[in-house]
């Protein structure tokens, strides 16, 4: 079995249990407690599993610690994944929809995300999907919309012909229908 890797004698036991007392973030106190018991003589195993982790990831606080000190030990936010777009890029691409499409080049009228799609892949080579690109133009100050749907008009003459024809049969369009008085009834 390799040699563990020693823990940087900066602090001593005491010292890392009070930083722990003080830490507001329970995991980095969680992890000074565990070097704390490292100094001290536990062995790796003790130390992690009396601390909720494993013995690896006891292995990566040491090397954060022996880095960093007592703030490496802070949980930190992941970066996240890489943008598709370099920045030159992403400016090339901001350009061409402020500027919007060409009729003739582009074969559009306006930019669709799909366009956009399309556009990307033939200039940058880069496959992306409608969401990266809505994500874009969000980014990019840009709000997608929509044709809001209308109504069809209707027709006042077809409507007028209609309620002539029901008063010719003998009625007002108000009035029920004699034989279909009893209808709106459900036996038993």
């Amino acid at each position: 079995m390799a040699r563990p890797i020693e823990v940087a004698k900066t602090h001593t036991s005491a010292e890392l249990r009070r930083l722990a007392r003080r830490s507001a973030d329970g995991l980095q106190s969680s992890r000074l407690l565990a070097l704390a018991a490292v100094l001290d003589g536990a062995s790796r195993t003790e130390a992690a599993t009396a601390n909720g982790m494993d013995r690896q990831t006891l292995r990566d606080w040491v090397h954060r610690f022996n880095e960093e000190g007592p703030d490496g030990l802070i949980s930190r936010m992941a970066p996240g994944p890489t943008p598709k777009l370099t920045k030159t890029q992403m400016t090339k691409f901001a350009q061409v929809v402020k500027d919007g499409p060409i009729a003739a080049i582009h074969g559009v009228v306006r930019w669709r995300a799909i366009d956009l799609v399309n556009w990307i892949y033939e200039e940058f080579g880069i496959s992306v999907s409608d969401q990266t690109v809505y994500r874009m133009l969000d980014k990019l100050g840009y709000a997608h919309v929509s044709a809001r749907p209308q109504a069809y008009r209707q027709n006042e003459e077809a409507i007028v012909d209609l309620k002539k024809l029901r008063r010719a049969r003998g009625g007002s369009p108000r009035q029920s229908r004699p034989d279909n008085a009893a209808r709106g009834l459900v036996p038993g």
